[in-house]
């Protein structure tokens, strides 16, 4: 490859290079293939790879460099920002390495680059053990370990990044290496929160816990200033077998909704207690006694299945804002649904998610996740139809999010949009940034893996 020139048809070259599938533009497969999770993402590579194996990954790394092309990579696709495509560059899709091998002795797991939540989550569930992920069946295990791993278990198991136990990586000059406490724990201690920065793990260890049994399911509410701050208050006071998201929104026309609630505000508690039938009701009875449920529909069931049922629609475009916060109070609960019903959007929302429990008993600076004593995550969103409608929207956005946030910085690479460096940097507060960017000079110093919320190489 050392005599590759800029230019040289880049379907032919990794035709040449790579033993996995190459579709190039006007191949069958390609214009669902560049598609990720979200609808509004409309990129169009040169070419989309998908590798058999880490020296696949290793080729095409060194290809891109060689040939100077954007490197796009995709472990299941639900980049907010667009990050799992590419203009004209190179998709690498590690849909392939797809590879789940389970040690039910040792309860750990080696887990493919490309692996969703839904799969890990089922073959664990086979042998009563979990993983703690997100809220999606089809999110990819590289992006959200990544970014940290905030979901249905974190309270009780910690975030995503505190279950990994190594990973094989290929860096930026296309050697492939172990990370863990003792090899290479510069680069594990980066991956653990600081994105796809610093390479592409091909590979994932993971520990297991025994989780057979769980209460869960929609609980909905109508929405006051009450319900509201109740429920995120409930929700932090729970036993920390409790976690999950609770969403304060316009009912959407769902069939276990009467038609006429469709329109009106609502508190949907969507939490998991990872734990028996008795002691998960107790849990959840405070949101029940906050106001006559709507809907109901919490019920014991084996943590395995928490992701079965259809996902939805992928989400059509949207203006965004995530970040942290430590307190929603009735004021605050009151200004969010005057601003949800003043809303012209066709669909807007805020979504809390409690933090504390496992996620705050690991020392902040432990991994590249800094925001360990943060009491809640939050994200506000409005959808739009046409581009013209996107800075209306994205004014009612940041107008909620101020309010909400007051006046705290912070914010969480897995939920980011495309955002500002200053924005990139509130993610990874005090040292945490300084000691990325001198990791990322030493294993990127060309800055190749720039498609994310990018750590910028040490000057």
């Amino acid at each position: 490859m050392g005599d590759m020139k800029v230019g040289v048809d880049p379907i032919v070259a990794l035709r040449e290079t790579v033993s996995g599938q190459v579709i190039g533009p006007g191949d069958e497969g390609y214009e669902t293939g560049r598609r990720g999770f979200f609808s509004f993402v409309d990129r169009r590579p040169a070419a989309i790879v998908r590798p058999v194996d880490a020296g696949d990954v290793a080729r095409v790394v060194l290809l891109a460099r060689e040939m100077d092309l954007e490197l796009a990579v995709r472990s299941g696709g639900h980049s907010m920002a667009g990050h799992s495509s590419t203009e004209g560059g190179i998709l690498l899709d590690l849909s392939s390495l797809d590879s789940i091998d389970i040690d039910v002795g040792r309860r750990t797991a080696w887990v493919g680059g490309g692996v969703t939540a839904g799969a890990i989550t089922k073959a664990a569930g086979e042998h009563g053990l979990a993983l703690g992920l997100g809220d999606t069946a089809s999110v990819g295990i590289g992006g959200i370990t990544l970014g940290g791993g905030i979901g249905f278990l974190h309270r009780k198991l910690g975030l995503t990044i505190d279950q990994l136990l190594a990973a094989e990586v290929v860096t930026a000059d296309g050697s492939h290496v172990r990370a863990d406490e003792t090899t290479n724990p510069d680069l594990f201690w980066a991956i653990r929160g600081g994105g796809g920065n610093f390479g592409v793990v091909t590979r994932f260890q993971f520990r297991l816990s025994e989780v057979p049994d769980a209460v869960g399911g929609p609980i909905i509410l109508p929405a006051t200033p009450g319900t509201v701050a109740g429920a995120i208050r409930a929700a932090s006071d729970a036993p920390e077998e409790l976690s999950g998201m609770i969403l304060v929104m316009r009912a959407p026309p769902m069939p276990m909704l009467p038609p006429e609630v469709h329109g009106t505000f609502i508190v949907m508690v969507m939490l998991v207690y990872a734990g028996d039938a008795e002691s998960g009701a107790r849990a959840l009875a405070p949101f029940r006694a906050l106001a006559k449920p709507i809907a109901d529909m919490a019920h014991p069931m084996k943590y395995s299945t928490i992701y079965d049922g259809p996902e939805g629609p992928h989400p059509a475009a949207m203006a965004f804002r995530n970040f942290f916060t430590d307190d929603v109070d009735l004021p605050a609960a009151e200004f969010l649904l005057e601003q949800l019903n003043r809303s012209t959007a066709p669909m807007c929302v805020a979504q809390f998610r409690v933090m504390g429990g496992a996620v705050a008993r690991v020392p902040a600076d432990a991994t590249a996740f800094a925001h360990r004593a943060r009491r809640m995550m939050v994200n506000v969103a409005a959808m739009f139809e046409t581009p013209e409608a996107r800075t209306e929207q994205q004014a009612w956005v940041d107008e909620t999010a101020a309010r909400l946030h007051n006046g705290d910085s912070g914010a969480y690479v897995g939920f980011m949009a495309e955002e500002s460096p200053e924005r990139v940097r509130e993610a990874y507060p005090g040292d945490t940034w300084a000691r990325l960017s001198r990791i990322k000079k030493r294993y990127d110093p060309d800055n190749l893996f720039r498609l994310n919320q990018n750590v910028t190489p040490a000057e």
